[in-house]
């Protein structure tokens, strides 16, 4: 019997200092990295979950805007944080299985140095062009383009994010010569579209949508398998005559690697249950994008198959950046 007490006393000492840690946790404000400039899809979904941990969560989380070379100095940032749980990051495609294939040397690794935590969403990536545009159509441009290559320019948030690369997949699809204007984010393309000073714009559907919905922006097409439920009329690439084309982009939240277990599982299980509450899906889908609840260990799963197969399209895409 005092064997069996004992161990079980050792036991529920071991745990201990991770339960109360867990319990503590937050006894400060959080965090979170934001390695786009203000305005952007990332931007927007970060503030969002900011916004409602504090919000339900009592929590109080910060956004801090970390921008440059296609979000990977935001990553880095995160990657040489304290392990504590007080800084976080909004990864996603763009700079954690795009980038590291495009940057030379960057000094991380996704699947190592950062633990996938939560997937916050997924989002089509959008073509669009000014209301007051002469392409009605993704036609339209595919007919201009053949006409006239390399007159026709389509602006991005940068070098090197997945919305840089479904351009250039689709100039292969199609078959055509436009020419890629990077920006150091959304903001600045948007206002450059706006204004008629490139032709085009590749956005995810998040940056985009506010002005699609002001009717300032006229969508072509997304770029993902099917239609987003928060803009049904925008038809996809494949719909017009691509066959399976699919490029997207998804979000979530990631923390230093070495980050206690608990502080892991307390920061999954908040954001899963704001995931679930109508009025977070509401405001997400609002933004154009769509709420994909994962555990943990799947959400990892991805990041890993997304680093692999994100490797083969940029070196078929001929893309590098040193």
């Amino acid at each position: 019997m005092f064997r069996r007490t004992f161990c079980s006393a050792l036991a529920a000492g071991a745990l201990a200092p991770g339960l109360a840690l867990a319990q503590a946790y937050p006894s400060k404000p959080v965090r979170l990295i934001v390695p786009f400039p203000p305005g952007g899809g990332t931007d927007i979904l970060s503030r969002l979950v900011a916004a409602k941990l504090t919000e339900v969560s009592k929590w109080t989380v910060v956004a801090d805007n970390r921008a440059g070379a296609g979000g990977t100095v935001g990553i880095g940032e995160a990657v040489r944080a304290a392990p504590t749980g007080y800084d976080m990051v909004m990864g996603q495609k763009d700079n954690l299985v795009v980038g590291p294939w495009l940057y030379k040397n960057l000094p991380w690794d996704p699947t190592r140095d950062l633990i996938a935590v939560s997937h916050i969403a997924y989002t089509p990536v959008v073509i669009v062009t000014a209301s007051t545009s002469r392409f009605k159509t993704l036609g339209d441009v595919v007919a201009a383009a053949k006409n006239a290559p390399d007159t026709i320019t389509y602006g991005s948030p940068g070098n090197g994010t997945t919305i840089h690369l479904a351009g250039e997949i689709f100039k292969t699809a199609a078959g055509i010569n436009i020419r890629h204007v990077p920006y150091k984010g959304s903001n600045p393309a948007m206002m450059d579209v706006l204004a008629g000073n490139v032709d085009l714009m590749v956005s995810s559907l998040p940056s985009a949508m506010a002005q699609i919905k002001a009717g300032k922006l006229r969508p072509l097409a997304v770029t993902s398998a099917k239609r987003s439920s928060s803009a049904p009329e925008i038809p996809t690439v494949a719909e017009l005559g691509y066959k399976d084309f699919d490029v997207s982009t998804w979000y979530g939240l990631f923390l230093p690697a070495g980050t206690p277990k608990e502080i892991v599982a307390t920061v999954h299980g908040e954001v899963d249950k704001l995931l679930a509450m109508p009025d977070t899906v509401a405001a997400i889908q609002a933004q154009g994008a769509e709420i994909q609840r994962l555990t943990a260990d799947q959400f990892a799963a991805l990041v890993k198959s997304d680093f692999q197969k994100w490797k083969g399209i940029v070196e078929a895409s001929g893309a590098k950046i040193e």
